[in-house]
C-alpha cells in the first residue's frame, strides 16, 4: 500500500470529520486529535524505509499528472513536521482546556498539518502552492484563536504579509509557467536547463526569494513574525517556530534552488551570496532584538529569526558539510524552539503573564518546566552535549571548509550573544528569589508536562543521529538529494 497520499488525506479528513463528531463528548476531539498525529508520525518513520517513490495521482505520469515524491529530502523533513506536530497535540490535551472551542482547534490544526505534508511531497510547483496557502489560512486562524485584541491584530498583520508573500510566489510561478509552459517540478527542471538564464528567469528567482524568505521569517522580511508568535496560543507558537518557517520557508528554497534550479546555475548570478548576506542579517538582527525583550515568546520569536540565519548560511554555501549542517540545524531548532515555546506556554498558564519580570524563583515550583527550559536554551546556544552544540559545531567546520573565516567567527560571535539573552532570561524567570504573589504556584498539568519532557529527551540524544549506521538513516539521504542536484529530474520524470 503506498502512504503517500494518507499523509495528506488523513490530517485533511480528521480535519473535517472531527468538528462533526466531537460536538457531544468534548473528549472525543483529544483522542481523534492525537491518534491522527500520532499516525502520521508513525507513517513518516515507515517511509524510512521504503526509500525513494513516486505517487501519481489518478495514475498520470508527468508532466501531464499530478505526483507526490518521497526522497531523502522529504522523508527528512515529514518526520520533523509529524514528530513535533503529535507532541504539540499532547500538550494541547490540558493547555487548550482555557480556550472556547478544542474541537475548532484541532480541526485548523490538522488542516495546517496536511498543508505542510502537502508541502512537503508535492512534484508540482502550483500544487505547492495551494497546499502552503491551506496551512498559511489555517495559521491565520490559529494565531488569532483568542480572539482578544492583541491576538486578531497580529493575525491580521501575519495576514497582510503573508499575502504579500503569496502574491510573489504566485508571481514566480506565472513567470515559470510563461517560460517553460510546465508546471511540474521535475518537467519546469529539465526545461530550464535547455534555455538561456534570461532576464525573466532571475525575475523569478528574485520573486521566490522575496516570497519564501517572507514566509521563513528572514530580516528583512521578518516583521510579522514577532507579533504572531507571541500572540498565538503556546501550541501553535511552537508550530509556527519550529516548523511552519522551515517547511513553507525553507523547504522550498532548497527543492526550487537545489533539484530544479540547480545550485551551480545560481552561483553565476551571486545568488549564494545573497541568501548568505540575508541570513548574517537575520542572525545578528534577531539575537540583539531578543537580548532586550521582556515578553518571553516574543525573545523566543525573534531568537526564530536568528536561528533561521544560521540554517539559511549553512545551505548558501553550497558544499556537502554546509547542506548537511542547515539540515540538522532545522532538526535541532524545530524540536529545540517547540520545546521553549511549550515552556512558555507552561509559565503563561501558571502565573497568566509572560513578563519575565514579574516571575522570578520559579525551579523551585516548577521544577519540569525549569529543567525543560533550560535545556532547550542551552541546546540552542550551543552548549555540549546538547544537540544545538553539535549542529552550530558543523556551521562553524563547513563555513572555516568553504574558506569563510570571517563568517565563522562572526557565527561564534552571535551564538555569544545567544548565550547572552538566554542566561538573562534563566537569571529573571527560574532562578533569583521567589516573589510573594508566586508562593502557591506549582506545576503544569500532566499532558504539558509530559510533553515537555519528551521534548526534552530528543533535544539531549538528538546528537545520536550523528553516529554513522542512524545518520545513514535520517541525514545522508536528505544530504544526498540535494548534492545530486537536478537527479531529482530524471528520477521522477523516469518513474
Amino acid at each position: 500500500m503506498n502512504v503517500l497520499p494518507l499523509m495528506v488525506a488523513l490530517p485533511l479528513g480528521m480535519g473535517f470529520l472531527i468538528p462533526m463528531v466531537s460536538r457531544k463528548n468534548r473528549r472525543t476531539a483529544d483522542v481523534l486529535g492525537n491518534l491522527a498525529t500520532l499516525s502520521l508520525l508513525i507513517m513518516s518513520l515507515y517511509l524510512f524505509k521504503i526509500g525513494n517513490q513516486i505517487y501519481f495521482m489518478g495514475g498520470w505520469k508527468p508532466p501531464l499528472g499530478i505526483n507526490l515524491v518521497l526522497d531523502g529530502l522529504s522523508a527528512f523533513f515529514l518526520l520533523i513536521v509529524n514528530l513535533v506536530a503529535f507532541i504539540v497535540t499532547l500538550y494541547s490535551v490540558d493547555y487548550m482546556e482555557v480556550y472556547t472551542s478544542k474541537l475548532r482547534y484541532y480541526s485548523l490544526f490538522l488542516l495546517m498539518l496536511a498543508g505542510m505534508n502537502g508541502v512537503v511531497l508535492t512534484g508540482d510547483i502550483f500544487n505547492l502552492f495551494v497546499f502552503l496557502e491551506i496551512a498559511v489560512i489555517s495559521a491565520y486562524a490559529l494565531v488569532g484563536f483568542g480572539t482578544e485584541a492583541e491576538e486578531l491584530e497580529a493575525s491580521f498583520k501575519y495576514l497582510v504579509l503573508g499575502t504579500v508573500s503569496s502574491i510573489f510566489i504566485l508571481l514566480g510561478i506565472g513567470f515559470l509557467y510563461s517560460l517553460t509552459g510546465t508546471l511540474n517540478l521535475a518537467d519546469i527542471g529539465s526545461k530550464i536547463s535547455g534555455i538561456s538564464a534570461g532576464h525573466a528567469f532571475w525575475f523569478v528567482v528574485i520573486l521566490f526569494i522575496f516570497g519564501f524568505g517572507l514566509k521563513a521569517a528572514l530580516v528583512p522580511f521578518h516583521a510579522w513574525l514577532p507579533d504572531a508568535h507571541p500572540s498565538a496560543p503556546a501550541p501553535i507558537s511552537a508550530v509556527l517556530s519550529g516548523l511552519l518557517i522551515k517547511t513553507l520557508g525553507i523547504y522550498p528554497f532548497l527543492r526550487i534552488f537545489y533539484n530544479i534550479f540547480g545550485f551551480p546555475l545560481l552561483e553565476t548570478r551571486f545568488i549564494p551570496q545573497i541568501l548568505m548576506f540575508l541570513g548574517g542579517a537575520s542572525m545578528l538582527t534577531g539575537a540583539l532584538l531578543a537580548l532586550v525583550q521582556n515578553d518571553v515568546k516574543r525573545m523566543f520569536a525573534y531568537s526564530s529569526v536568528s536561528n533561521i540565519g544560521y540554517i539559511v548560511i549553512a545551505f548558501s554555501l553550497g558544499t556537502p558539510l554546509g547542506i548537511m549542517a542547515a539540515l540538522l540545524h532545522t532538526f535541532v531548532h524545530a524540536t529545540s524552539k517547540a520545546l521553549l515555546f511549550l515552556t512558555a506556554g507552561s509559565l503563561e498558564y501558571r502565573l497568566e503573564t509572560r513578563n519575565i519580570k514579574k516571575m522570578g524563583g520559579l525551579m523551585e515550583k516548577m521544577p519540569i518546566t525549569g529543567i525543560s527550559g533550560n535545556i532547550g536554551f542551552l541546546s540552542l546556544a550551543g552548549i555540549p552535549p546538547l544537540a544545538g552544540f553539535w549542529s552550530k559545531l558543523f556551521i562553524i567546520l563547513a563555513l572555516l571548509d568553504a574558506g569563510r573565516l570571517g563568517w565563522a567567527i562572526f557565527t561564534i560571535l552571535v551564538s555569544v550573544l545567544t548565550l547572552g539573552y538566554y542566561l538573562r532570561m534563566n537569571r529573571y524567570v527560574f532562578f533569583g528569589p521567589l516573589k510573594k504573589n508566586l508562593q502557591r504556584i506549582k506545576e503544569s498539568p500532566v499532558f504539558m508536562t509530559a510533553s515537555m519532557l519528551i521534548l526534552s529527551l530528543i533535544t539531549v540524544f538528538l546528537g545520536v543521529i550523528l553516529i554513522p549506521h542512524l545518520r545513514s538513516i535520517v541525514l545522508d539521504p536528505a544530504v544526498r538529494s540535494l548534492i545530486n542536484g537536478t537527479k531529482y529530474i530524471s528520477m521522477v520524470m523516469g518513474g
